[in-house]
């Protein structure tokens, strides 16, 4: 919604990355797995790897998912802010240019078994 003020609309972000010590906020969510009703916010690095994400707290959070052990993440097709994006594993988060509140999705072509059916 648009806000039109006689004044002006100043004020401090509480949630703007000076506030995170260092850190960042980064979104992540599995395409077609309904088991996760909303994006994983996870609180990270921007120093950490995009390898050490995966194989970390995106790889535990998961978990409860039956497809979750099948995931070949050398095959995962990703988007980042809604488009294609091709990640450098050994490169930092910021070096992928995930940065404060970044929305990752990961898509698992053929690893469905929670979603309807096309």
């Amino acid at each position: 919604m648009a806000v039109k003020s006689t004044k002006p609309y100043v004020f401090d972000h509480k949630d703007s990355v000076a506030g995170f010590h260092g850190n960042q906020l980064v979104y992540a969510s599995w395409d077609r797995h309904l088991l996760f009703a909303a994006p994983f916010l996870l609180y990270v690095s921007p120093d950490m790897t995009f390898r050490e994400l995966v194989n970390g707290p995106i790889t535990a959070l998961i978990q409860p998912d039956p497809d979750a052990s099948q995931v070949d993440w050398g095959k995962v097709e990703w988007l980042k802010a809604n488009r294609k994006f091709t990640p450098d594993f050994d490169a930092t988060l910021s070096d992928n240019g995930i940065h404060h509140k970044a929305m990752l999705r990961f898509d698992t072509p053929g690893l469905n078994s929670l979603a309807p059916q096309d």
